[in-house]
């Protein structure tokens, strides 16, 4: 099983890579017109990552990764939501620059993230990588979640007007779900998923840093 998942962690080092690398070249190369259209150049890309993904809860379940469920389960249904429910189905909010902002960050979260574990899938540690792994999603994460409510908030106008998901029932039933009521209950869940992330962000970090720490404090 850590063949099948060194090769899991390679394939998503390889996807979030090129997507990062098509993003600094393309801003590199056209600027801020570049911004506009992140969504038509690497979200195909992205969405296949995203999707892909949904196999680390299995990992999971199946016991083959020994990461706490939920946290994982929270981060990648945050993901999921986004990115198909409320980006993939407006058309409109595809060419905001708030796409831009959070591939950015999460795909720099992830190439971190699944190059310190294909690395630790061989036994091989550096220090820096692994203090690199451990801190930068505890700034990043939550600068994700406020962009992730940014692009919610920008997508509502959208859903009202358009009445994408949105569902009336005719009369005997006279049952009906207004879709951006749904959005804005999500918001709140989304904050509270955080701040349990946020918590055990720390605790793994000072599960895998804390020792260090201290001997650097000592001497």
């Amino acid at each position: 099983m850590s063949n099948y998942l060194f090769v899991y962690d390679l394939v998503q080092f390889c996807g979030h890579s090129w997507i990062f690398t098509n993003m600094i070249i393309r801003f590199m190369s056209f600027g801020k017109d570049s911004l506009a259209d992140t969504f038509y150049s690497i979200g195909l890309v992205m969405r296949l990552c995203q999707l892909l993904s949904v196999l680390e809860i299995l990992h999971i379940l199946t016991g083959i990764d020994k990461s706490r469920l939920l946290p994982r389960f929270l981060q990648i249904t945050e993901r999921i939501i986004v990115l198909f429910v409320v980006i993939n189905s407006q058309e409109e909010v595809q060419g905001k620059y708030i796409v831009c902002i959070l591939f950015f960050l999460w795909n720099l979260l992830d190439v971190v993230r699944y190059t310190y574990n294909m690395l630790a899938r061989m036994g091989i540690y550096y220090p820096a990588l692994t203090w690199l792994n451990f801190s930068l999603c505890v700034p990043l994460y939550p600068l994700s979640v406020l962009a992730k409510a940014f692009a919610i908030c920008v997508s509502l106008p959208y859903f009202e007007s358009f009445g994408t998901y949105s569902i009336e029932l005719p009369f005997p039933l006279a049952f009906s779900i207004y879709f951006p009521y749904v959005l804005k209950t999500y918001l709140p869940l989304l904050f509270i998923g955080m701040c349990f992330n946020i918590q055990n962000l720390f605790s793994e970090r000072k599960a895998h840093l804390g020792t260090s720490d201290i001997k650097r404090k000592r001497s």
